[in-house]
């Protein structure tokens, strides 16, 4: 019996959602992109996502008043 994948989680729908928000053109040409967690989104789900984006290197988060995370990010230069 074969057994279908199984449909991601509300954390790995969330994440690729904010994925494709960071990879947008508007996004990577401005190195920044502003997420906000939707109502049906958990917030400990969204608040590991944030962790997680938090940890990568030449990565900053900026908490808005208005509950949205503004993410910049500086492209390291080669060597």
């Amino acid at each position: 019996m074969a057994t279908s994948p199984a449909a991601p989680d509300a954390y790995e729908r969330m994440g690729m959602r904010v994925q494709k928000i960071i990879n947008s053109p508007t996004a990577q040409k401005a190195k920044a992109a502003l997420i906000f967690r939707l109502p049906d989104e958990p917030m400990d789900d969204w608040e590991r996502l944030l962790e997680e984006i938090d940890e990568n290197d030449n990565v900053t988060l900026a908490y808005r008043d208005d509950g949205g995370v503004q993410i910049f990010w500086v492209v390291p230069k080669e060597d």
